[in-house]
Formats: C-alpha cells, structure tokens, sequence
C-alpha cells in the first residue's frame, strides 16, 4: 500500500509523481542510480526513492542539488513552486486562492489570534498545542502554508480590505509563554497601523456577544460573491450558499458594533501589551 505525504489529495499526489518522474528520466539519462544519486547530492536513497515514486515531497535543496548533480538545466530546479504548493493541505491551498481573489477579508476570532496576523512563534506555539501531535515533518509544512497565505496583508498595495474583529480572550490567552504573547501584540499593534486594516476587541466585559458560536470568515471576492469559511475541530468547511452567507454577514456586523472602535481597540491591545 502506498503512502501519501501528509495533507495530499489527488491533485497534490499528481504533481509529486509527475516531480518524481522527471527526477527519475533525468537521472538515468546520465546512467546514474538512486544510490549514486543519493550520494552526491548527500541525501539517502530511501529518500531520493520516495521523491521519485511520489510519496515525499522534495526540500527546494534536494531539488536544487539534483538539478545541479543531473546537469538538468534548471527542468528539476525549476519545479520548487509546484512542489511547495503541493506540500499544503488542500483546504489550505483552496482558502488561499480565495483569499488571493478577495476584496475584502473580514474576520471573527474567539479562541487565537487569526491566522493571517500569527508571528511565527505563536502559530507554532498553536500547532504544537494540537492532539495528536504533528510530526517536525507536519509541523514544517504547516507553518511554511500559514506564512504563505499571510503574504496578502502586505503583499498586495492596499487593494484588499482587512477587518478582523477578535475576543478579548483570544488576545489575553498566553499561547507559547508570555513573551511570545507580547510579541503577537506588537505584530498586532503595528498591523493594526496599515491603513487597509482594521482590528476589533469585542471585551470580556461585553455582555453581549453574537459570535458564541465560534470564528468564520467572509471572503468578498472581485466578481462580486461572497464566500463564508468556518474552521472547527475536524471539520473546515467553505460556502457560498445565499441563505448561510447572510447570517454570517448579519453576525458579523452585529459583532462589529459589540466591539471596541479600531482606534479604541488599538489602545486596549497597548494596555494588555503593558499588563502582559
């Protein structure tokens, strides 16, 4: 039974056998073996095995080595982009061309602070929370997507909205220790500044609360559609069905008028930075 990388789906599975078959063509175009292979580009064959069978995904540098070593010309080298996408999950890979086609980003988070604002000691202070345990391997790929998708937020010259409405709790829960805390506030602090960004507190002491039933998002895309995306325990779940999308767009703004005014909000994270 063959095994599949971990977060790979059928169009993933694809593109790594089809990197593995011309890791393959091009190292027997030069008589070469995988063990020959796996020597001189200092990887073991059981590795360069698996690449070529498209059951691992290639690290750039094994790609850049064999393609050096096999004197391929830049055709094996010239794969990273593919490989690195193939190596996020689906759901992830799905959520970020949306997140790529979006207008607007709107954002409601209850339990941690939203993924595309994490530093990266918070997401992977996040992940290693998680049961059971992702392996290095898992954890990797997981952080390499998270930074991925948050390429939009600085990335795009003021051409996408953000709005990103967060519960107090979310922001006072000491994920990875207190300093990696205070340094998520200060990412959030100095985001917060970008002028196509706004962030929300909805406080503690807020007696109402109309996102109890937990985060979502609302994607606002260029043709006009809207997108809603919930992500809970096992399941991550995208629609655009009207009826669900209105609840989610009435919620929202109803949890936005809970909440503290950006400005206002900016000066609660400071005060909490200064009580952490």
């Amino acid at each position: 039974m063959s095994v599949e990388p971990y977060g790979a789906d059928e169009e993933s599975a694809a593109v790594l056998r089809t990197v593995g078959r011309v890791i393959k063509m091009c190292r027997e175009r030069e008589g070469m073996t995988q063990a020959g292979l796996a020597t001189a580009i200092r990887y073991s064959e059981e590795q360069v095995s698996s690449v070529e069978r498209g059951r691992r995904a290639p690290a750039e540098e094994f790609l850049e080595a064999a393609d050096q070593v096999l004197e391929a010309g830049g055709l094996i080298a010239g794969l990273k982009k593919e490989v690195e996408k193939a190596r996020f999950p689906k759901k992830v890979r799905d959520l970020a061309k949306l997140e790529a086609e979006a207008v607007e980003i709107c954002a409601y988070d209850n339990s941690v602070i939203n993924g595309l604002l994490q530093t990266e000691e918070y997401l992977r202070a996040v992940f290693r929370s998680r049961r059971p345990a992702f392996s290095s391997e898992q954890m990797d790929e997981l952080v390499v997507a998270r930074l991925a998708r948050q390429e939009i937020i600085e990335g795009r010259q003021m051409s996408t909205a953000f709005s990103f409405v967060h519960d107090e709790a979310a922001l006072r829960r000491p994920v990875g220790g207190k300093m990696v805390l205070r340094r998520q506030l200060e990412r959030l602090l100095e985001v917060g500044q970008m002028r196509n960004v706004e962030i929300q507190v909805l406080p503690l002491e807020s007696e109402d609360n109309c996102g109890l039933d937990g985060p979502f998002h609302l994607l606002r895309l260029k043709d006009g559609a809207t997108v809603g995306h919930s992500d809970i325990q096992f399941v991550s779940r995208l629609t655009s069905d009207r009826r669900e999308i209105q609840i989610l767009e009435l919620r929202y703004g109803i949890i936005r008028a809970q909440a503290l005014t950006p400005r206002k909000s900016l000066t609660y994270i400071e005060k909490m930075l200064g009580e952490t």
